[in-house]
């Protein structure tokens, strides 16, 4: 069950687990067929930049029957890009996604020497301010995208992270019971997109009840982050700058450890056709067919 769970989040995350069946749904909170029901396997770009087994460094599993990997020599910032969140006693981590193009570029930035700035990025949209991200140790405050164009109906098109339309409509239905708000009635029609109808009460106007959602429903929620990882085997508190400026470090070290590993494999190919070279240009050949004796070779 644990890893069923975790590579449900993996495959949801669209980044390096392509997916055959029904993985749940993001958007409303749906959960994943059984295991027996749903496939993946890893996409093109997770075979290109996430696994080599030749400079894979394994240890022994627990039981000592099979190896498994320390860590895999990935070649994008992975933690950046899906984000992550845990506890621990007196420790807690959340580090939220990010946009993968965004931090390639940042990296080709860093390569250059010049200074870049990175926000998180969700996949069920939204907006962010980021005034108080202090560099992915602070806070930020997420917001649902709110159509308010028809004045009696409020359409919510992409959801606050950490979100989703059952627990919004739950939120928006607990304020309308505390009198925060007047609807009338609230429908789902969320499948790829999302789609909440919250139909408003007899001479409320939608102007009216936006402010009202964000202040008293999850279509405004806080998000305290903790950029807290696992460095030299040790708990260390860095800045988003600092994971990737180290990602971008490790990227550089282990491309000159693959560029090593395809130079001596050219060597070895080199050393083998000059031995060939010189077996038939010396015609060391005739010399193996005049022996009889297969003792004088």
């Amino acid at each position: 069950l644990p890893i069923y769970g975790a590579l449900v989040i993996l495959a949801n995350k669209d980044l390096s687990i392509d997916k055959q069946g029904n993985f749940g749904n993001i958007f409303t909170g749906d959960e994943a067929s059984a295991a027996r029901y749903i496939e993946c396997r890893l996409t093109p770009l997770a075979r290109e930049v996430l696994f080599n087994s030749d400079i894979t460094e394994y240890e022994d599993t627990y039981d000592g029957r099979n190896s498994e990997p320390v860590a895999f020599p990935a070649k994008i910032p992975v933690l950046l890009a899906q984000g992550t969140e845990g506890i621990a006693p007196g420790m807690t981590t959340r580090i939220l996604p990010h946009n993968l193009i965004e931090l390639l570029e940042a990296q080709v930035a860093h390569l250059k020497g010049k200074p870049f700035h990175l926000f998180p990025d969700f996949p069920t949209g939204g907006f962010v301010d980021v005034s108080e991200y202090n560099d992915g140790n602070g806070k930020v405050l997420v917001r649902a995208k709110l159509d308010t164009r028809d004045p009696k109906r409020i359409l919510v098109r992409e959801l606050p992270y950490g979100s989703t339309s059952e627990s919004l409509i739950a939120s928006i239905e607990a304020a309308a019971r505390k009198n925060k708000l007047k609807i009338a009635s609230i429908s789902d029609y969320t499948a790829e997109t999302c789609e909440v109808e919250i139909r408003l009460a007899r001479g409320v106007k939608s102007r009216d009840t936006e402010d009202a959602l964000y202040a008293f429903t999850d279509c405004e929620s806080p998000i305290s982050i903790s950029s807290m990882v696992i460095k030299d085997d040790r708990p260390h508190i860095l800045s988003v700058s600092d994971i990737l400026k180290h990602n971008t470090d490790r990227l550089t070290q282990i491309l000159q450890t693959e560029l090593k590993l395809e130079e001596r494999r050219l060597r070895d190919r080199l050393h083998a056709r000059t031995l060939e070279q010189i077996f038939i240009e010396n015609r060391v050949y005739r010399q193996i067919e005049e022996v009889t004796d297969s003792q004088k070779i």
